[in-house]
């Protein structure tokens, strides 16, 4: 399983939300840049990016940081936030984004996205799903920056790309992040166990190398952390398993 560190960005600022609350934010001193280089330095492959302006708002706010991120190639980008037509989806790739995310759209415009699929290519897009677990423990889509609780279920979001190319799903328990509380490992093992092609990125809640240790064991791809990479809890020499270039 690989980590994939995490940058916030809202209004040009590293920010992590409680529970994706817009009121609940902590800033981060540290720019955007020198936390990319952070994370090139403990051995990152990849970096994900979520444009919180542009999550919430649609529009590409802070497209001049990701551009610059983009432009030193050491680390590949994942980028999301406010990616809801094909000409936002194409300027981010143009950046020398490797790879986007996409929220909100894989819901409201199924057919455009699976469009993005074929024209671009499995490995540039990731489907990213914000969910709630309702009373019964079922996992429910929110969408457009968490500010949206839909009535569709993870599963049946998933049921619109079932016969497409899809490869890449980032999957973010809402309730868990931002709070260090432990990831939703019993949420992961079922999507692994449902859609084993799928390459499951597992986000919320991360808070130390166990956690981590649970979410490969549970058959996640890949691990998204913000704040406890952020706020250094986990010991560089824990993190090097799941590095690539550590």
């Amino acid at each position: 399983m690989q980590l994939i560190p995490s940058i916030d960005l809202k209004a040009g600022v590293c920010v992590r939300l409680l529970h994706g609350d817009f009121a609940h934010e902590t800033r981060y001193a540290m720019t955007p840049q020198a936390l990319l280089e952070k994370y090139r330095m403990l051995g990152a492959g990849w970096l994900h990016i979520v444009d919180l302006d542009g999550a919430r708002s649609g529009s590409l706010d802070n497209r001049a940081i990701i551009s610059q991120l983009a432009a030193q190639q050491s680390v590949k980008l994942q980028v999301g936030g406010g990616l809801r037509n094909t000409a936002a989806v194409t300027q981010t790739l143009d950046l020398g984004v490797s790879r986007v995310a996409i929220g909100s759209a894989a819901i409201t415009h199924v057919e455009t996205v699976r469009a993005w699929l074929d024209h671009f290519g499995p490995e540039r897009i990731t489907l990213a799903f914000d969910v709630r677990l309702d009373d019964g423990g079922v996992p429910r889509v929110t969408t457009h920056g968490w500010q949206r609780q839909s009535d569709l279920t993870l599963w049946n979001a998933l049921d619109n790309f079932g016969d497409s190319k899809l490869k890449h799903v980032l999957c973010t328990d809402v309730s868990r992040d931002g709070a260090l509380s432990g990831p939703n490992t019993a949420l992961y093992r079922e999507a692994a166990q449902r859609h084993p092609l799928i390459q499951w990125q597992a986000s919320g809640g991360v808070r130390d190398a166990h956690d981590l240790h649970a979410l490969a064991a549970a058959g996640a791809a890949a691990a998204v952390s913000g704040k406890a990479l952020l706020e250094g809890l986990i010991a560089a020499e824990d993190l090097q398993p799941f590095l690539p270039n550590a």
